[in-house]
């Protein structure tokens, strides 16, 4: 799951949403470096991680990529994941999308001390609007074009973008199987059985 996912599924209130966020900034054991409601958080991120890493659906869906693609297939559907929720958010929120993605760029502001990789890029979230504006799948050919550049091998990801085009309508499928069997996962999880979607 990517960031929209986290953030729906991480809770509502402030110190969740900075939590579900910072499940992928911050690594280790957490030993008190951040207050409990945000460490809370942050488990929970990685409980949902390891409950989609090992799913029959999500191992199912990388292997419709190509098999010289499969190293990236995970990155590949967290973003496509995030598309459909976003393209989908309706059937998952009652709250609009882009009151949810301005209430978290709103707690991104005003928080100040953030970890420091995602203190440097969430200014640019906002003022992009990466979060919304997942709903477009066009902007996904952005989004492959900006891992690509990170990556010490940009060649990885040659060609990911037309695959993704290709398995739209499959890895749509997988999503809309795959979502729901998450939340109710996630429902299930008594340390943070309250506030949740």
């Amino acid at each position: 799951m990517n960031y929209l996912a986290h953030l729906h599924l991480g809770g509502s209130q402030p110190a969740q949403l900075l939590g579900s966020l910072y499940g992928d900034f911050v690594k280790g054991p957490l030993a008190g470096a951040w207050p409990a409601d945000i460490e809370a958080a942050i488990r929970l991120h990685r409980r949902i991680d390891a409950f989609t890493d090992t799913h029959p659906l999500i191992h199912a869906a990388k292997a419709r990529f190509p098999s010289e693609r499969r190293r990236m297939a995970g990155v590949l559907l967290d973003v496509f994941f995030d598309h459909c929720l976003a393209r989908d958010w309706e059937q998952f929120s009652d709250e609009p999308l882009n009151a949810f993605t301005g209430r978290v760029y709103g707690v991104l502001s005003r928080t100040p001390a953030l970890p420091e990789r995602l203190a440097r890029i969430a200014p640019r979230m906002a003022a992009q609007d990466w979060l919304g504006s997942y709903r477009d799948f066009v902007v996904l050919q952005d989004v492959v074009q900006g891992m690509a550049r990170r990556l010490s091998r940009p060649a990885l990801l040659d060609g990911a973008w037309g695959e993704l085009q290709g398995l739209y309508e499959p890895l749509s499928v997988d999503f809309r199987e795959f979502y729901p069997a998450l939340l109710a996962h996630v429902r299930t999880l008594e340390d943070f059985a309250a506030d949740r979607p």
